[in-house]
């Protein structure tokens, strides 16, 4: 069943009868596994993934890098859990390397953002630095290509 899982991360909006024929099972089958994964929250959503850009709304999305010291008992998710609590957080993740958590979020303006950092984040007891990093351009995302380019036409000339 995990190419039922796989076939829905990659289009949620395919009929189960559809998803049911490319994973090899039933569609009664896929039916019944996709209700139990949701119920166990192995799914925990569907959503769209939109080109903002194609219809020219203004937003700005940033990743960014936090060093957090760790607490005593429970590590990093006691740090984590409270800055994802925040609206703007739109995914978070622990890191190997040289900083600890990923924070991605979105805001309308650089504004917008620079304020979720300086007055929100960086403030919170056990977050030692942070370092913002603004997306300038979406290529891929979830194995959706944006904008893809045409077929580059070349022109020859034999002499």
């Amino acid at each position: 069943m995990e190419k039922l899982l796989e076939l829905l991360e990659r289009d949620c909006t395919m009929p189960v009868s559809a998803l049911a024929a490319a994973a090899g099972v039933s569609a009664d089958e896929a039916k019944a596994a996709i209700k139990q994964y949701e119920d166990n929250h192995t799914i925990l959503g569907y959503q769209a993934i939109v080109d903002w850009d194609s219809i020219h709304k203004d937003t700005v999305t940033a990743l960014i890098e936090v060093n957090v010291t760790p607490q005593s008992k429970d590590g990093f998710d006691r740090i984590a859990e409270r800055i994802y609590q925040y609206d703007e957080v739109e995914s978070m993740y622990l890191m190997s390397g040289s900083f600890d958590l990923t924070i991605i979020i979105s805001g309308c303006t650089l504004r917008q953002v620079a304020q979720f950092v300086a007055e929100r984040l960086a403030p919170i007891q056990g977050v030692t630095g942070t370092s913002t990093h603004f997306i300038l351009k979406k290529y891929k995302e979830k194995h959706l290509v944006f904008q893809p380019q045409a077929p580059e036409e070349r022109e020859y000339i034999f002499v």
